[in-house]
C-alpha cells in the first residue's frame, strides 16, 4: 500500500509540469517551423518532413545517452553526495561531447544518401542541404540536454520550460528572417528554416550553461569546468545506463515510424487518418513524458537514501497517476472521436477512419501511459538492460508482426495495425511494471557500491 498517496501525487505533478511543457515547447517548434516553411510551398515542406524524420532516428540516440545523467544525479543528491553531481555533470560533457560530434558526423555525412530513398528530384535536391544544416544543431542540442539532465536529476525542472518557451519566440524570429529574407537577409527558403534551428538550439544551450554556472542554489553542486581527469568509472555508468536507453527510443520510435509506411501501402486517407489520430494521442503523451520525468527523479532520490519502502512508492505512486490521466484522456477520445478530427479535416471518409483509431487509442493511452511511466521509474533504479530487451520484443517481436497480420492477411486495415500497436504498448506496459515490482520487492534497488560512493574525480 502506498504511504501518503496525495502527498506522492503532488510531488510528482510539482516535477512533471514544467517537463511536460518543455515537451510540447519541443513540438511546437517543428509546428512552427511547418507552417512557415509550408507557405513557400508543398516542396520544401515535403523535404522538411523527411528530413526532420530521419534525422530524430539519429537523435533519440543522442538522447537516450543524456537520460542517463538524471538518475545517477538523483541518486547523488538523495545521498547528500553533492559533489558528485558535478562528476557526474563534468563526466556527461565530456562524453556527450564526443558523441554529438559522432552524430552530427553520421547526419551530415548520411544527407548524401537522401536521393536513393526514391524521392521526387526536387525534394531530396531541397532535403540534402538542410539536412547538412540541422547535423549541425546536434551539437548544441546534445549540450543544452546535459545540462537539462543535470539540473532535472536535481529536481528543477522549471528552467528548462522556461528556456524552451524562450526558444520558441527565438524560431519564430528565425524563421522570419532567414526563409523569408527580412532585415536584409536573402531569402533562404527551407535551409532558412535549418539556419533558425540552428541558432535557437545554440540559444538554449548558451542560456542553460550561463544560468547554471552563475546561479547561487547550484553552486554546492559544483557545476563547474573544473576537470582533473576522465572518471572511468562515472563514464561506464554513463554508457550502461545511456546506451540502453538510446536503443530502447529507437526501438519504439522506428516501431511507430515503420507502422506509418504500412499504413502508407493502404493509402493516402488511411494514413491521413493516423496522422490525426497519432497527433491527438500525442498531446496527452507530453504530459505522460512529464510523469515519467518526475519518476525517475523521486525513484533516484529514494535510491539515494536507501529506501526500498520510498522507491515503491515514488514509483507505483507516478504508474497510478499516469493511468488515471490517460484515462481520462480516453474516455475523451471515445466521446469526442466524431468531433476531433474535422479540427484537422473535413474529408468524411478520413473523419470516419480516425475516428475508428480514436477508440482503440483510447486503451493505446492507458498502455502508452503505463509503460512511458513504467521506463522512467526503472531508470530511476538504473535498470535499463532489461527494458531494452523488452521493448524490442514488444514493438518488433510482436506489435509490428501482428499489426502487419490483422493489417494486411486478416483484412482489418489500419486498425488492425494500431491494434498490434495497443498489444506492443500493453505487453511493454505489464513487464515494466512487473520488473520494477520484482527489482524492489525483492530488495535488489540496492545499487553496487561503485555506484553509490563518489570516486574521487581526479
Amino acid at each position: 500500500m502506498i504511504n501518503n498517496f496525495p502527498t506522492h501525487i503532488k510531488e510528482t505533478l510539482r516535477l512533471a509540469y514544467p517537463v511536460a511543457i518543455a515537451q510540447l515547447g519541443h513540438i511546437m517548434l517543428g509546428i512552427t517551423d511547418s507552417i512557415m516553411v509550408g507557405k513557400v510551398g508543398a516542396v520544401p515542406l515535403a523535404a522538411s518532413s523527411l528530413v526532420n524524420g530521419l534525422i530524430f532516428l539519429i537523435v533519440v540516440f543522442g538522447l537516450g545517452m543524456t537520460l542517463a545523467i538524471t538518475p545517477l544525479v538523483a541518486i547523488a543528491r538523495g545521498q547528500e553526495n553533492y559533489p558528485h553531481c558535478g562528476v557526474i555533470l563534468r563526466q556527461a560533457l565530456l562524453f556527450n561531447s564526443a558523441f554529438a560530434i559522432l552524430l552530427f558526423l553520421i547526419a551530415f555525412f548520411l544527407a548524401d544518401l537522401i536521393p536513393l530513398l526514391n524521392q521526387p528530384p526536387e525534394v531530396a535536391a531541397q532535403a540534402i542541404s538542410y539536412a547538412k544544416i540541422i547535423s549541425l544543431s546536434i551539437i548544441p542540442f546534445m549540450l543544452f540536454q546535459t545540462y537539462r539532465q543535470f539540473i532535472e536529476g536535481l529536481s528543477f525542472t522549471r528552467p528548462a520550460m522556461y528556456i524552451t518557451i524562450g526558444a520558441n519566440v527565438v524560431n519564430v524570429f528565425g524563421n522570419w528572417v532567414f526563409i523569408y529574407g527580412k532585415l536584409g537577409f536573402p531569402a533562404y527558403g527551407l535551409d532558412g528554416a535549418g539556419y533558425s534551428t540552428l541558432l535557437t538550439r545554440i540559444f538554449m544551450a548558451g542560456v542553460i550553461v550561463v544560468y547554471v554556472l552563475f546561479t547561487a542554489k547550484f553552486r554546492q553542486f559544483d557545476p563547474s569546468f573544473k576537470f582533473r581527469n576522465i572518471n572511468f568509472k562515472v563514464m561506464r555508468r554513463l554508457v550502461d545506463i545511456g546506451l540502453p536507453s538510446g536503443f530502447q527510443n529507437f526501438f519504439e520510435v522506428g516501431a511507430f515510424a515503420f507502422s506509418a509506411v504500412m499504413i502508407g501501402w493502404l493509402g493516402s486517407k488511411p494514413l491521413a487518418a493516423h496522422q490525426i489520430a497519432l497527433s491527438m494521442a500525442s498531446v496527452s503523451f507530453m504530459i505522460i513524458l512529464g510523469i515519467s520525468a518526475a519518476g525517475t527523479i523521486r525513484v533516484g532520490n529514494a535510491v539515494g537514501r536507501q529506501d526500498v519502502k520510498g522507491v515503491r512508492d515514488a514509483g507505483f505512486s507516478a504508474v497510478l497517476f499516469a493511468a488515471a490521466i490517460m484515462a481520462v484522456s480516453g474516455i475523451a477520445f471515445i466521446f469526442l472521436r466524431n468531433l476531433l478530427p474535422r479540427i484537422f479535416i473535413s474529408d468524411p471518409q478520413v473523419v470516419s477512419i480516425a475516428a475508428s483509431l480514436l477508440v482503440v487509442a483510447a486503451f493505446f493511452q492507458i498502455s502508452d501511459g503505463i509503460q512511458a511511466s513504467g521506463l522512467g521509474i526503472l531508470r530511476g533504479i538504473t535498470d535499463v538492460k532489461i527494458p531494452m530487451m523488452i521493448s524490442f520484443i514488444a514493438y518488433w517481436g510482436v506489435g509490428l508482426p501482428v499489426a502487419y497480420f490483422l493489417g494486411f492477411i486478416a483484412g482489418i486495415g489500419v486498425v488492425g495495425i494500431w491494434i498490434g500497436l495497443l498489444i506492443a504498448l500493453t505487453i511493454a506496459a505489464t513487464l515494466f511494471t512487473l520488473r520494477f515490482n520484482y527489482k524492489t520487492r525483492t530488495a535488489m534497488v540496492t545499487l553496487p557500491a561503485e555506484q553509490l560512493t563518489s570516486p574521487a574525480e581526479t
